[in-house]
């Protein structure tokens, strides 16, 4: 049943009340915790992905179909009243026409910037945030000449395309340039040059705003990478309380500057002098962001879709230390061996281990398959608990 309501004088910011649909491009692991949260508000949800039987699919209605099939579409938005989606590379005639046809709060502008870095750099900027030096690259010619201005080692990225690490080249000498160039020129996008930041921590948060332009900010993560796949997120970061600060303004502003509705998340670089850069943006829940489903009193998922439903947000207050390890796929098995038996190492650290699997049929090495919240006292227990299973040798 449709629950939409209108909310004070601006009638063009519609209220989705629980009892209504919400449409999830997409069928992966955020789209079903998604479900999960709102699923508890009294939302219902339908799905579309191609995989038959996909992660949120086993919690949703879905609609198995490519996301280039317009017609799958238009039965998705039949279905929902209000659209949303759960990663970056959507088709864009198809959320083309659906801003046209349903109801899409986030809009399509937003993922228009996100999916090419030349332009979320840009956008970033004019929002008045730091991004790391860059430039244009078109030409090996043009490649060699940036690289002689910002230094070595620096790293060149293909403009769309690319996530954990694939679709960029660190170039640390000059005899790799034209092998770098030609490499990544494959993918048929431009190139970005960017100077290596040096930085001390990785860091991200996650910001999200209504439509009426309420904005609230999560506490900010601090981000461990292996093999530049995500491995832990530790909450609250090893940081001074002015840099927390700072980096949840910075988050605020640029949800502000580029209109969002619903969740962005923000990645930085903090240097050893204390400057803070913008990686990169999603404009949606995040991996950095899974730590809030039991650390906070509102998590991102339920933040997300109140934010899209019109919803007043929620308090993004920190309630416990946490630190957020993946689970991928060479994980799986001796995580699962782990939770049949008594955990003694848990009950003796006082720590409790939340596991959450995401319901993906084959786990494959680097595949992500699931995280574990870790809450405990302080995040050094947390993060010798994770130690001492043994199961992530890194």
């Amino acid at each position: 049943m449709n629950k939409t309501a209108k909310r004070g004088a601006d009638s063009k910011v519609k209220v989705i009340l629980p009892g209504s649909t919400i449409g999830i491009l997409g069928g992966g692991q955020l789209g079903r915790m998604m479900a999960h949260a709102g699923s508890a508000m009294g939302y219902r949800f339908v799905t579309l992905d191609p995989t038959a039987d996909a992660p949120c699919g086993q919690v949703a209605e879905q609609i198995v179909a490519d996301y280039d099939n317009r017609e799958a579409a238009r039965e998705l938005a039949k279905r929902a009243d209000v659209i949303t989606y759960e990663f970056e590379n959507v088709d864009a005639d198809v959320a083309a026409m659906l801003m046209k046809e349903s109801y899409v709060p986030q809009g399509s502008e937003l993922l228009y910037t996100t999916q090419h870095r030349l332009r979320e750099k840009r956008a970033i900027e004019a929002a008045g945030v730091q991004v790391a030096p860059y430039s244009e690259i078109r030409s090996a010619d043009e490649l060699r000449s940036a690289v002689a201005r910002f230094g070595l080692p620096c790293v060149l990225k293909t403009a769309t395309g690319g996530y954990d690490g694939k679709g960029q080249w660190v170039i640390r000498s000059e005899a790799e340039i034209d092998e770098a160039f030609e490499t990544l020129s494959r993918a048929r996008t431009e190139l970005v040059l960017e100077r290596f930041i040096r930085f001390d921590k990785e860091l991200s948060v996650i910001a999200a705003r209504n439509p009426q332009g309420e904005i609230r900010t999560f506490p900010a993560s601090e981000n461990v990478h292996v093999e530049n796949i995500l491995h832990l997120s530790i909450v609250p970061a090893r940081i001074e309380e002015s840099v927390q600060s700072e980096a949840r303004r910075l988050a605020a502003r640029i949800a502000e500057g580029l209109g969002v509705v619903g969740l962005v998340a923000v990645e930085l670089f903090l240097t050893a002098e204390g400057e803070l850069f913008v990686n990169e943006l999603a404009p949606r829940p995040h991996n950095s962001g899974h730590y809030t489903m039991e650390a906070c009193r509102t998590s991102q998922f339920e933040q997300h879709v109140r934010a899209i439903c019109g919803l007043p947000l929620g308090d993004t207050s920190l309630l416990t230390p946490v630190v957020m390890v993946n689970v991928l796929g060479e994980h799986v098995e001796p995580l699962l061996e782990r939770m049949a038996e008594a955990d003694q190492a848990a009950q003796r650290l006082e720590v409790a281990p939340k596991v959450h699997m995401y319901g993906k049929h084959e786990a494959k090495d680097k595949r992500k398959m699931g995280h574990v919240n870790v809450l405990a006292a302080d995040v050094d227990t947390a993060l010798d608990w994770i130690s001492e299973t043994n199961i992530w040798r890194v």
